[in-house]
Order: structure tokens, then sequence, then C-alpha cells
């Protein structure tokens, strides 16, 4: 299933797409999609059985939809998890998974604007595959995953490159408004046949930029929730962005910064096309 959250007289509303319509789930008792991942697996039940029997939709062309999780408990993101993306950063490949977090004020759905900051000269784009956490999980073995796994987005970590790189933490060059769009969709992991083999492309006013498959990633699902579920409680509706492939702004010779009027398109097979235009801050 598809599952949505859209706006609608100045309300968010979740949703599902049936076809080429979007089903309001308020009538099946769930006011968001936070509360349909904690409902778990009688949540998702009740949903699909609610949208079987739904006589009518709101067309999907009319509607505004959002990120589909405005709103999560956390967004853990990863570094340097495509060989590539490595290779031309020139930094050594981790270890172990090179974590940070994002916040909730960087969040916007596609169709969104993409707000440059005043200060910073060096704005990049990264194509990420997001997942997202359907259950809560603490010392989640490898093998388990799936069991913890609700579905599947695109998503694009948006860096200021200058302020990432002015100080060894990156968590400021990463949080500016605006600076992470997702959606817009979020895919139920049993329409991912395998998410290790998904083209992930992205286009920058219709030329590719970046274009890999997530076959390339060095920490896969099953690694990576088991070593965040060991260090923190996973909860419904926390996101975590995979990485990105080479291919970004600063790898180009001269580098290309992302401007006003650039539109940025993120595909990851299968979780259709995330796409916002950039504007100046104000």
């Amino acid at each position: 299933m598809r599952f949505v959250t859209f706006e609608e007289a100045g309300r968010r509303h979740a949703g599902v797409v049936v076809k080429d319509q979007v089903v309001s789930l308020n009538g099946a008792g769930f006011p968001d999609l936070l509360s349909v991942l904690q409902g778990g697996a009688h949540g998702l039940k009740k949903v699909e059985a609610f949208a079987a029997q739904a006589s009518a939709g709101v067309p999907l062309a009319s509607i505004k939809l959002c990120a589909p999780i405005p709103d999560p408990p956390k967004i853990l993101c990863m570094g340097l998890n495509y060989r590539d993306h490595a290779a031309e950063a020139k930094l050594e490949i981790p270890p172990c998974p090179v974590i940070f977090a994002k916040y909730s004020n960087t969040i916007i759905g596609s169709g969104d604007h993409i707000v440059l900051p005043k200060n910073s000269r060096k704005p990049d784009y990264e194509a990420e595959f997001g997942f997202v956490i359907g259950k809560r999980a603490r010392h989640v073995p490898a093998a388990d995953w799936r069991n913890y796994v609700f579905g599947y987005m695109n998503c694009n970590d948006v860096s200021a490159r200058d302020i990432q790189s002015a100080v060894t933490q990156w968590t400021m060059g990463k949080n500016f408004d605006t600076f992470a769009p997702m959606g817009p969709y979020l895919v139920s992991a049993d329409e991912i046949e395998d998410p290790h083999n998904l083209n992930i492309s992205l286009t920058l006013n219709g030329e590719t930029m970046q274009s890999s498959n997530t076959r390339e990633l060095i920490f896969k699902i099953p690694e990576t929730v088991e070593f965040l579920s060991s260090i923190m409680t996973l909860e419904p509706g926390d996101v975590v962005l995979t990485g990105t492939p080479a291919g970004v702004g600063f790898s180009h010779k001269p580098p290309r910064w992302l401007k006003p009027g650039d539109e940025v398109v993120v595909r990851v097979e299968g979780l259709g096309e995330l796409r916002n235009t950039c504007v100046a801050e104000i």
C-alpha cells in the first residue's frame, strides 16, 4: 500500500492511495500515519479492510501531499554508506555505521520549496533511500529486521557543505529548515520485494547527477537495525536515511551547488518521485 499525509481545508489527514484516488483514514479511526504504525499488524489489517470497502476518495492529482510522516519521533541518518560516495569524498570506508540526526524542522513534502539559507554558499543535494520503523525495537538481531520495518520512501538529505565542514560534527550543516524533503509516499514493505536491489537517482533540472543501486550500500538494513537498536529504542515512525551514492554537488568540477530555481527530483525504484524546487531565503 502507498500511504500519504495530505492537506485539506488547512488540516492534515492520513490516507492511502487506491488507483488514482486517496482514501482518508479518518473514518477508520486513524488521524495520522503515526497512529497507523502504532496500531501494528492489527492496525494495518484495519486499514486494508477499510480501503477495500471505501466507495470513493479524493483524486490524487487534486490534493496537496505533505511529507508522509511530518513529525517522526526520530530522524536518523547514515553517512558514507555507499562505497562510491566515500571514495569521492576521499574518506575511508567506516568500520561501523556513521550516524547523525536531523530534526523535524527540516521536513517538507514533495512539491514544497527547499529554502536555500542566506548563510550558506554551498548547499548540496543527497538522494537517499529511507526506511520507517513499524514497531518498538530494542536489541534486534539482524536476521529479524523485516519484523520491524514498516515501509520505505524517497528522501533528500540536503546539506550546507560549508557549515557541515566547519566542525567535526555534521549536525548544523544538515539541519536548516526544509533540508529533509520526504515522500511523496510511504510504501509498505510488502510492496518492495528486495530493498537492497533498487535503482536510486537524482536529477537536477532534468540532468542526472546521481545514479546507483541500493545493492551498493555498505551497511544494509539488517545491520543498521541491529546497530541502532543496540544503542537506542527505535519507535514506530522513526525514519532512517541510509546514505547517498556518488555524484553529490561537491564532487563535480567545478562544484554544483544548489541555486534558486533549481528543480531536484529523487527517484528510488517503486517509491514514486520526490520533486522539489529551490528558492532563496528572504
